[in-house]
């Protein structure tokens, strides 16, 4: 149970929340603002916290490679997604840096995006899958609405 609210937290109520927040108190562009804290709660404590788990071992990636007990390659493989994860998600955190949103977010939003993606057509998910699948394509989704917005203002001046 504590991974489903962790999740959804991080993904949907904790960016919506501290969004709607800044936009109270300070006001500011609904996009840039709501599309920062994504990248802050969506990309960087998401993956991080996902990072530590897999490089800890207590992570279930290498139960989604269908091991019960993984090989020593999986296990190799599960702390190298992990580290991965761990570097997306301290850059995610810089999104509370100005204008260091965008960049921070971009490689996140678009590794989740993907992975949310290839997820998709995977048959017999359980419910983490499942949970896991929606919320990435949900903040890549939104990463990606800041990025083109961000690269439209900046092309348009």
């Amino acid at each position: 149970m504590g991974y489903f609210i962790l999740v959804i937290a991080q993904t949907v109520a904790l960016p919506i929340i501290a969004g709607s927040i800044e936009l109270a108190v300070s006001g500011g562009d609904a996009v840039l603002v709501l599309g920062k804290w994504w990248v802050f709660w969506g990309v960087g404590t998401r993956l991080l916290v996902a990072g530590v788990a897999q490089v800890s071992g207590k992570g279930p990636t290498a139960a989604i490679l269908g091991a019960s007990i993984p090989t020593v390659q999986e296990k190799q493989l599960t702390r190298e997604l992990g580290m991965a994860n761990v570097g997306m998600g301290l850059a995610g955190l810089l999104a509370l840096v100005p204008a260091w949103a965008l960049p921070a977010g971009f490689a996140g939003g678009v590794f989740l995006f993907v992975a949310g993606i290839t997820h998709v057509p995977k048959k017999n998910k359980n419910a983490k899958e499942t949970l896991a699948t929606w919320t990435d394509l949900l903040v890549g989704a939104a990463v990606i609405v800041l990025a083109v917005y961000g690269l439209f203002h900046a092309i348009s001046g």
